[in-house]
């Protein structure tokens, strides 16, 4: 299995998701043995099927709260890796609030092995990996976001989520942050905006910072210009997600960089 990750869709809003501006399949993970596939929101098996994503290999789908956005087609990516339960397999990995309002259906939580509701904290092991659920401040109070430790490389996903430095501190030593961004100025909704997530970036140092999960402003902004103008700021590389977006997780990974840095010092000596 190759190794990257690929987003199935930037949509943060609403307005957005209604018109498919962009898309909101969700984010797909690979590693060398898993496949992980992050809040399947509306449209992501077409999605899937454009990037060439093949839903059947999802090791476990991750959803990080109940928000349309993040889990509407969890049931269709149900169907889809277990030829609708022909094959069960699969873990899913869910918010408490996701559980409680039944948005899996009895019979797709009966196609998969496994359902784990998590809560800020918990720990999950899945093959070589560990998933973290990190804490929020969403108004879905239930909402987690997610640490994903591979042997290679350490990805962090904020989800939904208000801005504290408490909140912020979970993801240092990541090598990659994904950050969910929907806004250029503050609202009543407890999310992220571009103010906030320079704060998490600066804080946090990962190799990489991805902002996703878009706004109408921000789209109407640009959020290639937000990107380039955040990294001239920080000193940081940090790219805006477009939908189909694929990126190397292993041309980031600290482990990566300090075994070419033993060869180059031992070269050197």
């Amino acid at each position: 299995m190759q190794t990257g990750i690929t987003f199935l869709g930037t949509s943060g809003e609403i307005s957005i998701t209604g018109k498919q501006t962009r898309a909101s399949g969700g984010i797909i993970i690979k590693t060398d043995e898993c496949q992980f596939h992050i809040d399947p929101g509306p449209g992501a098996l077409n999605k899937a099927a454009d990037c060439g994503v093949n839903l059947r290999e999802n090791t476990a789908v991750l959803i990080s709260h109940s928000h349309m956005n993040h889990s509407n087609d969890i049931n269709a990516v149900i169907a889809a890796m277990t030829h609708n339960g022909l094959d069960t397999k699969g873990v899913i990995i869910a918010s408490t609030e996701v559980m409680k309002n039944n948005l899996i259906t009895q019979f797709h939580q009966k196609c998969v092995e496994k359902i784990i509701t998590a809560e800020s904290g918990k720990k999950i092991g899945i093959e070589n990996v560990e998933i973290q659920a990190t804490a929020t401040d969403h108004n879905d109070p239930s909402t987690i976001g997610f640490k994903i430790f591979t042997p290679k490389f350490l990805i962090g996903y904020t989800s939904d989520t208000a801005y504290s430095n408490e909140i912020a501190d979970q993801y240092k030593k990541t090598d990659i942050l994904i950050i969910n961004c929907p806004f250029q100025e503050k609202t009543s909704e407890k999310q992220l905006t571009i103010e906030d997530a320079a704060k998490i970036i600066k804080r946090t140092k990962p190799k990489l910072a991805i902002l996703t999960h878009f706004g109408k402003k921000i789209l109407g902004t640009d959020p290639l210009y937000i990107a380039r103008e955040m990294q001239k700021e920080l000193g940081i590389q940090i790219v805006a997600a477009e939908d189909g977006m694929q990126i190397d997780p292993i041309s980031y990974s600290a482990e990566l960089k300090q075994k070419t840095l033993n060869i180059y010092n031992k070269t050197t000596d």
